[in-house]
């Protein structure tokens, strides 16, 4: 799966310690807060699932649970390139509580995280390795400081066909390196990191599940039908293999 996340929590207070007291959520609740977060969609109930492999669902589903205290969905609709521009209705939402927004994807290095207070955004960080950095907004929390400051480098293997002279990775950190911890210091658990004492487990936070459906988004055929025709078109994939001395080999050379 690698690490995948798209997570919106609201919360009366900090978020990690609200998580580790929540029991089932209720339903008619997160019901509620659906469509809240939702309006005009269309939302039919979908199979359960938890915080732990519920983080980063399929396009078109969501999984959410809903506390007294402490609220939360997980939807790639969330993945925004620039946090500062999440939709008005989940802003709204967060009036007079912490809104905390955490999205990763494992396969371009990217991360996004943002924090409203009280419906006002006071940190917002976007970057790749591809783009750099996309948004930064406000002063960087306190988990941020060491990546800034060159005490957590980027690890990076090269391919095995890169030139020595190959530039180094464009970011001072790896942005999944970093992107674990904001989820350990906004949320209280890591999805791939590994985890500490006083971690929440978040397999144990059951989430109730939604299909959801924008009316004015594109129909989901043609999207696929789309995406389909896109891959058609697209060169095999490079396969490689890790050899005995630790190095990447070619399955084809």
């Amino acid at each position: 799966m690698g690490a995948k996340t798209g997570l919106l929590v609201y919360a009366d207070g900090e978020a990690p310690g609200l998580l580790k007291r929540v029991g089932a959520p209720d339903r008619e609740r997160t019901a509620a807060m659906m469509r809240r977060l939702y309006p005009g969609w269309a939302i039919d109930v979908a199979a359960p699932s938890n915080l732990g492999r519920g983080v980063h669902p399929p396009n078109g589903l969501a999984h959410a649970g809903s506390w007294p205290g402490v609220e939360l969905v997980c939807d790639q609709r969330f993945m925004i390139d620039f946090p500062s521009r999440l939709p008005d209705e989940l802003v709204a939402a967060s009036a007079g509580r912490r809104m905390v927004l955490h999205a990763m994807h494992s396969v371009v290095d990217w991360l996004a995280f943002g924090v409203w207070e009280d419906g006002r955004l006071v940190r917002a960080l976007s970057l790749s390795p591809d783009s750099g950095i996309i948004e930064d907004i406000g002063e960087p929390l306190p988990f941020e400081t060491p990546y800034w400051a060159g005490e957590r480098p980027a690890d990076i293997v090269p391919w095995p066909d890169e030139e020595e002279d190959e530039e180094p990775y464009p970011l001072p950190f790896h942005p999944l390196d970093m992107g674990e911890d904001a989820l350990r210091a906004l949320c209280g658990f890591v999805v791939e990191g590994c985890p500490e004492p006083g971690d929440l487990a978040a397999e144990t936070v059951a989430l109730h599940g939604y299909l959801v459906r924008d009316p004015n988004a594109p129909d989901p055929a043609e999207r696929d039908a789309a995406l389909k025709a896109a891959i058609a078109v697209m060169p095999p994939p490079r396969v490689y293999r890790l050899g005995p001395d630790g190095t990447l080999i070619r399955e084809d050379s």
